[in-house]
């Protein structure tokens, strides 16, 4: 074996014994350079590729001192930053999806402030949600919902978001929300695996109310427990992870709005050590 693995291994085990939370910022996945799979198969692969692969790299590369063991673990790497400069903020739009993987009620004030400071903007121009899966058996429901969008609206209000909207509605639950909300959604994006036409009531209602009407191809749950251990595990070594839970994922597209183009897409994803 390789001393230097021995003493990543010993600084990494170090290192996560002692956190509390993770939190890890992909960089620009429009470059990269630094994943094994250039071309992954589904968002729920290039998040699975991504964590992996920067959990690895940030490993490998800092060596913590004995007296400074941080509760949270801050995985990026500067040079891969994706920060807005104030002469371009107004060039460019910053759209960004929302994953709960838990229901935690600081989870989506902690996201969107995670991403506001990753990308140097004081506003993110809108903001998709993604919230947890119902419990088995269960459908989603207005009430369902109700908790993640007020936390939203907060964030409308203390204009940390210009815009928000929803994922996977249909035209019912989109009518319900949109009839108790005092933020109205701007958009739900419709998974065209589960429908290759969008249905004509759901357009209808869209277009009678200005909502926009988006498609995706984000599986129901972008990424399973178990597949994030998994990742995990590959990128922090071989160590055990058992105990870490996925909190929250976050991904983001910076759009240069004249051209319609991606200049930098990227993931912020947090994770939480479970009490014992």
């Amino acid at each position: 074996m390789d001393p230097n693995t021995s003493v990543n291994n010993t600084e990494a085990t170090m290192l996560l014994s002692h956190a509390k939370t993770l939190r890890l910022h992909t960089g620009n996945l429009v470059n990269r350079s630094r994943l094994k799979k250039k071309c992954p198969g589904s968002p729920s692969e290039e998040l699975r590729d991504c964590i992996q692969a920067t959990l690895s790299d940030w490993f490998s590369t800092n060596k913590p001192s004995s007296k400074d063991l941080p509760d949270t673990l801050d995985c990026f790497f500067p040079e891969a930053t994706d920060a807005i400069t104030p002469e371009e903020r107004e060039e460019v739009k910053v759209s960004v999806k929302l994953f709960l993987c838990e229901s935690g009620q600081s989870s989506i004030r902690d996201a969107v402030e995670m991403a506001c400071r990753t990308l140097a903007v004081s506003q993110l121009d809108s903001v998709i949600i993604a919230p947890p899966g119902p419990l088995e058996g269960d459908s989603q429901s207005l009430a369902h919902l109700q908790p993640a969008w007020e936390q939203l609206e907060a964030l409308v209000r203390s204009q940390q978001i210009a815009a928000i909207g929803t994922s996977d509605l249909d035209k019912d639950l989109l009518e319900q929300l949109y009839n108790w909300a005092q933020v109205k959604p701007s958009s739900n994006q419709v998974n065209l695996a589960s429908c290759c036409v969008m249905p004509p009531d759901l357009t209808a209602f869209a277009k009678e109310f200005d909502i926009q009407l988006l498609t995706h191809n984000d599986p129901k749950e972008l990424m399973s427990a178990a597949t994030f251990q998994e990742a995990m595990q590959e990128g922090a070594q071989g160590l055990s992870v058992a105990d870490w839970r996925l909190e929250w994922v976050l991904r983001y597209s910076i759009i240069v709005k004249s051209r319609g183009i991606i200049k930098s897409k990227g993931y912020l994803v947090s994770a939480r050590k479970a009490s014992p």
